[in-house]
């Protein structure tokens, strides 16, 4: 069994893109793959419509359920603390852990997107971070390639090694066919003070299958997936 945990610097860097590719290309060679989303909010805003949500998405790409990718979800495009919040239907962290890791332990490779951040809450006292090491999944990191993702990356870096999360790499998306001077110092530097492999991932024009798979089949994927999940014990859980 092997996996990732997919999280991001911010919303909207390319987390779903970055995952779906990953699942796509692992299927075109044959690899049973189980996508999860374990939580998502903005169910409320209309998709693209080349785009369609997150956890349609990583179903489709999978083959499976939308239904089936999805743990708890909310309305509103917000955090998942306040989403939880306005629904009056807050999160149960023990709950969350135990059927995610019952879905990563009955598959023989595990995609789990997270949301937002790692330091997003899903409850005041529990986030994104500690859900993710409950997983015990290699973390990968989305990240914009422009301007200002030097920062936010190392600060991803930096908070998930503080709370001993294994890294798998950056991939820094949309990639374009001819990276500034700007683009190409950031992925550099990236990986030379955060002492992390950088790849990247080229913007892919609509979810298509065979797109997501040819994106995908460009990123390490072999190394990424070389490590088993290792459950740690029990603990308390907000």
């Amino acid at each position: 069994m092997s996996g990732l945990f997919v999280t991001g610097t911010d919303t909207a860097v390319g987390k779903t893109v970055v995952a779906a590719a990953i699942i796509a290309a692992l299927r075109s060679h044959g690899v049973a793959v189980r996508a999860l989303k374990p939580v998502i909010t903005g169910l409320d805003e209309t998709p693209d419509p080349d785009w369609p949500r997150d956890h349609e998405l990583l179903a489709r790409t999978a083959d499976s359920k939308a239904a089936d990718t999805m743990l708890v979800g909310y309305g509103p495009p917000v955090s998942p603390h306040l989403a939880a919040e306005l629904a009056g239907k807050p999160i149960d962290p023990r709950a969350l852990v135990a059927a995610a890791r019952a879905i990563i332990a009955a598959s023989q490779t595990a995609i789990v997107e997270g949301v937002g951040g790692l330091l997003v809450p899903l409850t005041d006292a529990y986030d994104v971070r500690a859900f993710a090491r409950e997983l015990a999944l290699p973390i990968l990191i989305a990240a914009r390639p422009g301007l200002g993702t030097i920062n936010h990356t190392l600060l991803t870096l930096e908070a998930g090694r503080d709370a001993g999360l294994e890294i798998a790499g950056v991939v820094l998306t949309p990639w374009p066919e001819n990276p500034t001077e700007i683009e190409r110092s950031n992925r550099e530097t990236i990986s030379r003070v955060g002492r992390v492999t950088v790849s990247t991932l080229a913007p892919i024009e609509r979810a298509d299958a065979a797109l997501l798979a040819a994106a995908g089949r460009e990123l390490p994927l072999d190394s990424w997936l070389t490590a088993a999940p290792r459950f740690r014990p029990e603990r308390e859980l907000a």
